[in-house]
């Protein structure tokens, strides 16, 4: 495994992704069920998302659909920056 700092991508919520850039989700925390539903969504571990727009509620693409998401519920994806 490469430990070297230089070389590992950044990590965030989604809810700081920047617009237009994408992700790979790294995590998913908080209720059961809410990480449940956001699987069934397309948010699984190492799934590829793109942040199309928003703040407030994020526009996403995952999963080759388009999926929109409150901030509450966002802020529970953790995402590796992987372009943008």
């Amino acid at each position: 495994m490469n430990t070297d700092p230089r070389l590992q991508r950044p990590r965030m919520p989604l809810t700081e992704l920047p617009t237009g850039a994408a992700g790979r989700v790294c995590a998913l925390d908080g209720a059961a069920d809410v990480c449940q539903r956001l699987r069934e969504m397309g948010f699984c571990e190492s799934a590829i998302i793109q942040k199309i727009s928003g703040h407030s509620t994020l526009l996403c693409q995952v999963c080759d659909m388009r999926v929109a998401l409150g901030e509450g519920v966002a802020r529970h994806v953790t995402v590796e920056l992987i372009r943008g």
